[in-house]
């Protein structure tokens, strides 16, 4: 195909990295909380802000996707964009994921990181397109990926342009959604970033379907795959299709499991396909993020 046709996309949680138990950027606008009630001392006692500062994880655990939202929101805006890509680049270099107790930059998946290799040896871009927040995932995305920031389409909030004392411009981060990047909101933010339908979509849930459907819509030969967690053992079992536990993160219906099965998608078993699940770097490399 044309060199300029060779569009490669990929979803980040539970595709290239470990998502559970919870995506890495809900754990880290958690973590933020506690500098957040210190700036505004008023939320300590309000909901979900008190129940986060709390602890109890059981409780953090069973908060409705409503306040985590509102949790988000909080701790993804409010501050001018380097000041935000600062606290993220800080954060990313040292928080542990609490089961592997590593840091959570070695749990990308090695077939994957092979898979964006050749691709890219093959003279095709490869963009990460995810649900996540698209600033939180460009703070690393050139390191451990291999994938240049602008070729990050995530979800999107707005920015305010102004100038500080001193008459320096900078954007300040706002509450305000621009793009939901999940769902049906992936083939639209393709269609707005990069402007063209992609040859191979790779997801892991529900919330890739559209991705990879309208990917396979286009003319010639398209590449559609899914990544099925079923190794408890080396990572995690969910589903619920194939009879897995049925999980809220990154949840892999049996309807998306038989439209797969149809639809001539490839459905990946990290059991059965993936020798290896963990990418392990040598320890004398230092990852260094973008800021």
């Amino acid at each position: 195909m044309p060199a300029e046709e060779r569009i490669a996309v990929f979803d980040q949680d539970g595709t290239l990295w470990v998502e559970h138990p919870m995506y890495t950027q809900v754990i880290y606008c958690l973590d933020q909380v506690p500098a957040l009630v210190e700036k505004k001392p008023e939320l300590k006692n309000v909901a979900p802000f008190k129940t986060v500062l709390s602890g109890d994880r059981e409780a953090i655990a069973k908060l409705p996707l409503s306040e985590l939202e509102e949790v988000l929101a909080a701790t993804l805006s409010g501050m001018s964009v380097d000041e935000f890509n600062a606290t993220a680049k800080k954060w990313i270099e040292t928080a542990h994921h609490p089961r592997r107790k590593r840091p959570y930059t070695e749990l990308t998946y090695q077939p994957m990181l092979e898979v964006l290799k050749f691709f890219r040896d093959n003279g095709f871009k490869t963009y990460i397109v995810t649900g996540g927040g698209q600033d939180f995932v460009r703070v690393y995305a050139q390191q451990i990926y291999g994938i240049p920031t602008e070729q990050v389409v995530g979800t999107a909030g707005a920015t305010k342009f102004g100038y500080d004392k001193d008459g320096k411009p900078f954007l300040t981060k706002e509450p305000k959604l621009l793009l939901n990047d999940d769902r049906a909101g992936k083939p639209e933010g393709i269609h707005l970033m990069i402007g063209r339908r992609p040859h191979a979509a790779f997801g892991n849930s529900t919330g890739d379907r559209e991705m990879l459907e309208w990917t396979g819509a286009g003319p010639g030969t398209r590449l559609k795959m899914l990544l099925l967690h079923d190794d408890a053992a080396r990572e995690y079992a969910y589903g619920p299709a194939q009879g897995l536990p049925d999980r809220k993160v990154g949840t892999f219906t049996s309807a998306l499991y038989d439209e797969a099965k149809k639809g001539g998608w490839t459905v990946i078993s990290m059991k059965n396909d993936w020798r290896r699940v963990f990418y392990s770097r040598p320890r004398h490399v230092n990852l260094k993020f973008a800021t």
